[in-house]
């Protein structure tokens, strides 16, 4: 007798909502919707804080009243997608929802133990929701990648900053120039 094919049940954002909703999951659970599943994210480390707090500081002086620096929070990329990236920059926060593609100007995850799950889960999420440039700070190879260009199946460029290089330059963001330094902490 052959084994029975297994189909997985992918969630949408709706009912993932709806698992919060229902006391399923609560507000403490730190888990995220990737591709219809329900992943649990990684614990954050003292360079991944730090990391995060750098680059929050700079955004926010870079974003004035122009954007909106959105930190650890949800963003829907798809019907079956609500990633948290470590930050966001918005043009608005949109009224009763989340933000979606459309709000989105920049993406950064900030990899210390994650960076493989960052670049071949998230960062494809990312380019096929067409949100315009997304930053991965790798801070085991202490380098941050710029990816522009969203297309269907990924980034079409990628330029790579390390200390040497002395600051970074944002495509999608043609006034954003960081000191790689200031970012890697």
């Amino acid at each position: 007798m052959l084994p029975a094919e297994i189909t997985r049940h992918r969630f949408t954002v709706e009912e993932y909502h709806k698992m919060a909703e229902a006391g399923v999951l609560s507000e403490d659970d730190r888990v995220e919707l990737i591709e219809g599943e329900v992943v649990q994210i990684t614990p954050i480390g003292w360079r991944h804080a730090r990391c995060v707090s750098n680059l929050t500081m700079l955004l926010a002086r870079f974003a004035g009243d122009r954007y909106v620096v959105s930190v650890q929070n949800p963003i829907i990329v798809d019907e079956h997608g609500e990633p948290q990236p470590d930050l966001a920059l918005l043009r608005e926060v949109p009224t009763g929802r989340l933000p979606g593609p459309g709000e989105v100007v920049l993406v950064v995850e900030v990899s210390d133990t994650t960076l493989s799950y960052d670049k071949n889960v998230k960062l494809p999420l990312y380019a096929r929701a067409g949100i315009p440039e997304a930053w991965i700070v790798d801070l085991q190879g202490d380098i941050v990648e710029v990816h522009a260009g969203p297309r269907a199946n990924g980034y079409a460029r990628t330029s790579r900053y390390d200390r040497e290089e002395g600051r970074l330059r944002s495509e999608a963001l043609q006034d954003l120039a960081l000191s790689v330094d200031q970012i890697l902490g």
